[in-house]
């Protein structure tokens, strides 16, 4: 079969591999579409999977065409959107309820192969069968909004609270689409990038801008989200946080990103900084509320490549053109 591989530091091809074979607790999924995430830069920078060369794709649906010989709950035609969380339930972060700080956590498309492929194998366990009226080319949506379901477990967030939300590429907007959905008083967005800014306000800011300065906030915010991994958007967020407020590190910075605190005004103002790792006991939940309509494929997902392109789809999404990227076998 094709698949896209990350041979090794800073080069990705498109090439043949074997066709993938179910264990007896596993299926084969015919991938539809395989969303492209800064995950998969990390990997192509050397971060993040254990070793190369590795198929990666990690957000991705498809139909069932292949089940073990032990698989009960699913049928060969099923539409599925994949966990790719790998998890080892004997560590004292997995018993305890944590498994996304599992000591040996794996995934699929970081350390085993994933979904940007034609085929793909996972657990039964890890697929959630999609209603018909979900399109699968849609349904790589459903894991990174897992992922901003988790965020909003983290949150722990109250009526009427106000939220400035750093970001507007996907996840950004997913978490605005959130709160929104949560009792958000105000939700309001920043971005230097201006279509990606157009797009949130499609979908209904309060307020946008390039900078919170032009925003008009001098108490700070309630709920102030991180959805960009960038050091000085983190520091400026840092800042913003109202007293009693919560600054919540959403987007995945590099590991030599670093930023100050300000540890008397942290314990003055009572300010909450917290984190928010992958998915956590929340594909479920957002498989539903994708199904529900929370949101609009054609809105978030801006392009759709062919799988043989694969190398400069992650050149694009690199540059930060576009929303969702996906890749299509």
């Amino acid at each position: 079969m094709k698949a896209a591989v990350i041979e090794s530091v800073g080069r990705a091809v498109v090439a043949e591999v074997p066709d993938p074979t179910p264990g007896p607790r596993e299926v084969v999924v015919e991938v539809a579409a395989c969303g492209l995430c800064g995950t998969d830069l990390h990997i192509l920078q050397g971060e993040f999977a254990p070793k190369l060369p590795i198929v990666p794709g990690h957000e991705f649906a498809g139909e069932v065409v292949g089940v073990g010989t032990q698989v009960t709950e699913l049928a060969v035609g099923d539409q599925v959107a994949v966990d790719p969380s790998l998890y080892c339930y004997e560590c004292r972060y997995c018993r305890t309820g944590h498994n996304n700080l599992c000591e040996r956590w794996a995934a699929i498309g970081v350390s085993t192969a994933g979904g940007a492929a034609q085929y793909a194998v996972a657990p039964v366990a890890n697929c959630v069968k999609l209603p018909e009226h979900v399109r699968t080319q849609d349904a790589a949506l459903v894991e990174p909004l897992s992922c901003a379901v988790r965020g909003y477990d983290v949150l722990q967030s109250r009526l009427g609270a106000h939220v400035l939300i750093y970001g507007s590429g996907t996840m950004g907007l997913m978490m605005l689409e959130l709160a929104k959905r949560t009792g958000a008083a105000s939700v309001d967005v920043v971005d230097l990038n201006p279509t990606r800014l157009a797009t949130a306000e499609q979908l209904g800011v309060s307020a946008s801008a390039a900078t919170p300065d032009e925003l008009d906030r001098p108490q700070g915010w309630d709920l102030v989200i991180d959805a960009t991994g960038n050091a000085a958007a983190i520091q400026d967020g840092l800042d913003r946080v109202a007293k009693a407020g919560t600054f919540l590190q959403f987007g995945v910075a590099d590991y030599a990103t670093r930023v100050t605190i300000d540890p008397y005004r942290i314990y003055n103002q009572e300010i909450t900084i917290t984190g928010s790792m992958a998915v956590l006991h929340s594909f479920e939940r957002a498989a539903e509320l994708f199904a529900t309509g929370v949101l609009d494929p054609d809105v978030f997902i801006s392009d759709r490549i062919p799988l043989d392109r694969y190398p400069e789809a992650l050149e694009q999404f690199a540059s930060g053109v576009g929303r969702k990227i996906v890749v299509t076998p």
